[in-house]
């Protein structure tokens, strides 16, 4: 069982922003940004290749809703999905970054040239 299955289990604790009967939102515990919110399925989803169109129509109001309930709705967030391995996906199960509470930098995204790239 993946940790975030245990997190919707109870068997490990979070703090919780938002949660309903499909969807729970928390703190990342190695924020990357003032604010950083995970939003998660209760069912378990490997990647965002593999959820179904249903799923993510009910989880799109579900995370303007967190956005909304933590107050950046108005001034802009950053909303990221890792798919897989090459995508930088660690966990296993689908989850949605929502970062926000300041400008946020674009880090590689940026023009400068880089090795690793």
């Amino acid at each position: 069982m993946c940790i975030f299955c245990k997190l919707v289990n109870g068997e490990i604790p979070s703090n919780k922003i938002l949660e309903n009967d499909d969807f729970i939102a928390f703190h990342d515990l190695y924020p990357k940004a003032p604010i950083h919110i995970l939003v998660i399925p209760k069912i378990h989803v490997d990647c965002f290749q593999d959820v179904s169109p249903e799923t993510m129509a009910k989880m799109t109001p579900f995370i303007q809703e967190v956005a909304t309930l933590i107050g950046i709705d108005k001034s802009g967030y950053r909303l990221i999905t890792n798919n897989g391995e090459n995508g930088g996906q660690e966990v296993h199960h689908l989850h949605f970054h929502v970062l926000g509470g300041a400008k946020l930098p674009f880090g590689h995204l940026t023009d400068e040239p880089h090795k690793s790239l």
